[in-house]
Protein backbone atom coordinates (compact mmCIF):
# COMPACT_ATOMS: atom_id res chain seq x y z
CA UNK A 1 0.00 0.00 0.00
CA UNK A 2 1.34 3.45 -1.31
CA UNK A 3 2.05 6.48 1.15
CA UNK A 4 2.23 10.22 -0.07
CA UNK A 5 5.40 12.00 1.71
CA UNK A 6 4.04 15.62 2.17
CA UNK A 7 6.34 18.61 1.85
CA UNK A 8 3.88 21.43 2.17
CA UNK A 9 0.82 22.89 1.82
CA UNK A 10 0.50 25.80 -1.21
CA UNK A 11 -1.49 28.48 -1.98
CA UNK A 12 -2.95 26.73 -5.03
CA UNK A 13 -5.72 24.64 -6.34
CA UNK A 14 -3.84 23.51 -9.76
CA UNK A 15 -2.77 19.69 -9.78
CA UNK A 16 0.79 20.06 -11.61
CA UNK A 17 4.23 17.98 -11.30
CA UNK A 18 7.39 20.21 -10.38
CA UNK A 19 9.37 17.31 -11.61
CA UNK A 20 11.93 14.48 -10.24
CA UNK A 21 13.03 17.22 -7.72
CA UNK A 22 12.09 14.71 -4.44
CA UNK A 23 13.49 12.75 -1.92
CA UNK A 24 15.56 9.52 -3.75
CA UNK A 25 14.71 11.40 -7.11
CA UNK A 26 10.89 10.83 -6.81
CA UNK A 27 8.47 12.95 -8.54
CA UNK A 28 7.17 15.49 -6.37
CA UNK A 29 3.71 16.73 -7.28
CA UNK A 30 0.23 18.53 -6.26
CA UNK A 31 -2.72 17.21 -4.73
CA UNK A 32 -4.96 19.69 -5.30
CA UNK A 33 -8.04 20.60 -2.61
CA UNK A 34 -10.45 23.95 -3.61
CA UNK A 35 -7.65 26.52 -3.71
CA UNK A 36 -4.91 24.96 -1.40
CA UNK A 37 -2.63 22.15 -2.50
CA UNK A 38 -0.83 19.47 -0.91
CA UNK A 39 2.71 19.12 -2.39
CA UNK A 40 3.40 15.31 -2.31
CA UNK A 41 5.64 12.35 -3.83
CA UNK A 42 4.99 8.62 -3.58
CA UNK A 43 6.25 6.53 -1.21
CA UNK A 44 6.09 3.31 0.89
CA UNK A 45 3.92 4.13 4.14
CA UNK A 46 6.87 4.35 6.21
CA UNK A 47 9.66 6.41 7.49
CA UNK A 48 13.20 7.29 6.11
CA UNK A 49 15.38 5.56 7.63
CA UNK A 50 19.09 5.16 7.64
CA UNK A 51 22.61 4.41 9.66
CA UNK A 52 24.47 7.06 7.02
CA UNK A 53 24.21 10.07 8.78
CA UNK A 54 25.44 12.22 5.36
CA UNK A 55 22.10 10.23 3.19
CA UNK A 56 19.88 11.25 5.82
CA UNK A 57 21.34 14.81 5.38
CA UNK A 58 21.04 14.85 2.27
CA UNK A 59 17.35 13.89 2.83
CA UNK A 60 16.52 16.74 4.48
CA UNK A 61 18.34 19.22 2.07
CA UNK A 62 16.37 17.23 -0.49
CA UNK A 63 13.06 18.65 1.37
CA UNK A 64 13.98 22.08 2.18
CA UNK A 65 14.51 22.38 -1.64
CA UNK A 66 11.25 21.35 -2.64
CA UNK A 67 9.66 23.61 -0.04
CA UNK A 68 11.91 26.09 -1.89
CA UNK A 69 10.45 25.53 -5.69
CA UNK A 70 6.96 25.24 -4.31
CA UNK A 71 7.78 28.53 -2.41
CA UNK A 72 8.38 30.01 -5.41
CA UNK A 73 6.01 28.53 -7.51
CA UNK A 74 2.54 29.08 -5.23
CA UNK A 75 3.95 31.98 -3.71
CA UNK A 76 2.66 30.98 0.07
CA UNK A 77 3.26 27.75 1.27
CA UNK A 78 3.06 25.96 5.10
CA UNK A 79 5.90 23.85 5.21
CA UNK A 80 6.78 20.61 7.07
CA UNK A 81 9.17 18.70 8.43
CA UNK A 82 11.06 16.08 7.34
CA UNK A 83 9.45 12.68 7.37
CA UNK A 84 5.94 13.52 7.07
CA UNK A 85 4.02 10.97 5.44
CA UNK A 86 -0.05 9.84 4.96
CA UNK A 87 -0.63 6.37 4.73
CA UNK A 88 -3.55 4.36 3.42
CA UNK A 89 -6.36 2.55 4.84
CA UNK A 90 -7.89 -0.84 3.15
CA UNK A 91 -11.43 1.40 2.81
CA UNK A 92 -9.42 4.72 1.70
CA UNK A 93 -6.09 5.31 -0.30
CA UNK A 94 -3.39 7.54 0.84
CA UNK A 95 -4.41 10.14 -1.44
CA UNK A 96 -7.96 10.19 -0.27
CA UNK A 97 -6.55 10.50 3.30
CA UNK A 98 -4.47 13.48 2.09
CA UNK A 99 -7.55 15.50 0.72
CA UNK A 100 -9.35 14.37 3.55
CA UNK A 101 -6.97 16.11 6.06
CA UNK A 102 -6.90 19.29 4.02
CA UNK A 103 -10.98 19.07 4.12
CA UNK A 104 -10.74 18.73 7.52
CA UNK A 105 -8.27 21.19 8.37
CA UNK A 106 -9.27 24.00 5.23
CA UNK A 107 -10.48 26.69 7.51
CA UNK A 108 -7.03 26.44 9.69
CA UNK A 109 -4.79 26.20 6.66
CA UNK A 110 -6.82 28.89 4.86
CA UNK A 111 -6.50 30.95 7.98
CA UNK A 112 -2.33 29.97 8.23
CA UNK A 113 -1.80 30.97 4.32
CA UNK A 114 -3.23 34.34 4.83
CA UNK A 115 -1.03 35.46 8.15
CA UNK A 116 1.64 34.04 5.63
CA UNK A 117 1.29 36.05 2.70
CA UNK A 118 3.96 37.87 0.91
CA UNK A 119 6.08 37.16 4.10
CA UNK A 120 9.39 34.89 4.97
CA UNK A 121 10.95 34.22 7.56
CA UNK A 122 14.59 35.26 8.48
CA UNK A 123 17.11 34.48 11.21
CA UNK A 124 19.35 36.68 13.27
CA UNK A 125 22.14 35.38 15.30
CA UNK A 126 24.12 38.25 17.46
CA UNK A 127 27.35 37.71 19.12
CA UNK A 128 29.74 39.07 21.55
CA UNK A 129 33.59 38.84 21.43
CA UNK A 130 33.95 38.21 25.58
CA UNK A 131 37.30 39.18 25.44
CA UNK A 132 36.97 42.82 23.92
CA UNK A 133 33.49 43.00 26.77
CA UNK A 134 35.34 42.05 29.06
CA UNK A 135 38.42 44.33 28.19
CA UNK A 136 35.96 47.61 27.91
CA UNK A 137 34.05 46.75 31.38
CA UNK A 138 37.20 46.53 32.98
CA UNK A 139 38.17 50.09 31.64
CA UNK A 140 34.85 51.68 32.10
CA UNK A 141 33.16 49.99 35.39
CA UNK A 142 35.35 51.65 38.66
CA UNK A 143 34.71 48.72 40.41
CA UNK A 144 36.30 45.96 38.53
CA UNK A 145 38.85 48.84 37.32
CA UNK A 146 40.50 49.12 41.07
CA UNK A 147 40.24 45.54 41.36
CA UNK A 148 42.18 45.18 38.36
CA UNK A 149 44.85 47.85 39.41
CA UNK A 150 44.92 46.12 42.79
CA UNK A 151 45.59 42.70 41.26
CA UNK A 152 49.25 44.36 39.67
CA UNK A 153 50.07 46.04 42.96
CA UNK A 154 49.81 43.06 45.38
CA UNK A 155 52.41 40.47 46.41
CA UNK A 156 51.99 37.00 44.60
CA UNK A 157 49.94 35.11 47.16
CA UNK A 158 47.48 38.68 47.58
CA UNK A 159 47.21 38.85 43.85
CA UNK A 160 45.78 35.52 43.37
CA UNK A 161 42.56 36.29 45.79
CA UNK A 162 42.30 39.31 44.04
CA UNK A 163 42.42 37.81 40.58
CA UNK A 164 40.05 34.91 41.55
CA UNK A 165 37.58 37.83 42.88
CA UNK A 166 37.48 40.18 40.12
CA UNK A 167 37.04 36.92 37.81
CA UNK A 168 33.98 36.56 39.69
CA UNK A 169 32.92 39.96 40.05
CA UNK A 170 33.49 40.22 35.92
CA UNK A 171 31.70 36.96 35.27
CA UNK A 172 28.58 38.71 37.02
CA UNK A 173 28.90 41.84 35.08
CA UNK A 174 29.36 40.25 32.23
CA UNK A 175 25.76 38.47 32.50
CA UNK A 176 24.15 41.68 33.47
CA UNK A 177 25.58 43.48 30.44
CA UNK A 178 24.17 40.33 27.99
CA UNK A 179 20.43 40.14 29.38
CA UNK A 180 20.69 44.25 28.88
CA UNK A 181 22.15 43.84 25.45
CA UNK A 182 19.65 40.56 24.89
CA UNK A 183 16.75 43.28 26.18
CA UNK A 184 17.78 46.17 24.32
CA UNK A 185 18.66 44.31 20.69
CA UNK A 186 15.51 42.21 20.98
CA UNK A 187 13.27 45.27 21.20
CA UNK A 188 14.71 47.15 18.19
CA UNK A 189 14.66 44.16 15.91
CA UNK A 190 10.77 43.64 17.14
CA UNK A 191 10.25 47.00 15.80
CA UNK A 192 11.11 45.92 12.43
CA UNK A 193 9.20 42.64 12.05
CA UNK A 194 6.01 41.14 12.67
CA UNK A 195 6.62 37.98 14.57
CA UNK A 196 9.70 36.89 16.77
CA UNK A 197 10.73 33.12 17.82
CA UNK A 198 13.47 33.39 20.31
CA UNK A 199 15.69 30.12 19.23
CA UNK A 200 18.13 28.23 21.51
CA UNK A 201 21.11 29.78 21.98
CA UNK A 202 24.64 27.58 20.19
CA UNK A 203 28.10 27.19 21.50
CA UNK A 204 30.81 29.52 21.36
CA UNK A 205 31.83 29.96 17.89
CA UNK A 206 35.57 30.66 17.29
CA UNK A 207 36.17 32.78 20.39
CA UNK A 208 32.48 34.76 20.06
CA UNK A 209 29.41 34.03 22.53
CA UNK A 210 25.86 34.23 20.74
CA UNK A 211 23.53 36.15 22.76
CA UNK A 212 20.69 35.99 20.58
CA UNK A 213 19.15 33.54 17.94
CA UNK A 214 15.95 34.62 16.39
CA UNK A 215 13.64 33.29 13.80
CA UNK A 216 11.75 36.21 12.20
CA UNK A 217 9.04 36.72 10.24
CA UNK A 218 8.35 39.72 8.16
CA UNK A 219 7.20 40.95 4.60
CA UNK A 220 10.00 41.00 2.33
CA UNK A 221 9.89 44.23 1.31
CA UNK A 222 10.72 45.51 5.34
CA UNK A 223 14.23 43.07 5.49
CA UNK A 224 15.61 46.10 4.12
CA UNK A 225 14.42 47.55 7.08
CA UNK A 226 15.40 44.93 9.49
CA UNK A 227 19.30 44.77 7.80
CA UNK A 228 19.84 48.42 8.82
CA UNK A 229 19.17 47.86 12.38
CA UNK A 230 21.31 45.00 12.46
CA UNK A 231 24.19 46.77 10.36
CA UNK A 232 24.44 49.17 13.43
CA UNK A 233 24.48 46.82 15.98
CA UNK A 234 27.35 45.19 13.82
CA UNK A 235 29.34 47.99 13.56
CA UNK A 236 28.92 48.07 17.40
CA UNK A 237 32.95 47.17 18.59
CA UNK A 238 32.64 43.55 20.12
CA UNK A 239 29.81 42.57 18.31
CA UNK A 240 28.86 40.23 15.56
CA UNK A 241 25.50 39.78 13.33
CA UNK A 242 24.61 36.91 11.29
CA UNK A 243 21.64 37.77 9.30
CA UNK A 244 20.41 35.01 7.12
CA UNK A 245 17.31 34.35 4.91
CA UNK A 246 14.51 34.76 2.82
CA UNK A 247 13.14 31.43 3.92
CA UNK A 248 10.01 29.52 3.58
CA UNK A 249 8.30 30.32 7.07
CA UNK A 250 9.22 27.24 8.64
CA UNK A 251 9.22 28.46 12.66
CA UNK A 252 5.32 29.57 12.13
CA UNK A 253 3.78 26.89 10.60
Amino acid sequence: MEGRYLYCVANGGQKVSLGKIGVEGNEVYTIPYKDLCAVVHNCPPEPYKSEDKEKVKSWVITHEKVVEVAWGKFGTVLPLGFDTIIGGKEETSSEENMKNWVRGDYKNLKEKISKLKNKAEYGVQIFWDPKVIGEKLIENNQEIKKLNEDVKSKSKGLAYMYKQKLENLLKKQMEVESERYFKDFYEQIKRCVDEIKVERTKKLEEGKQMLINLSCLLPREKSKTLGEELEKINNMEGFYVRFTGPWPPYSFT
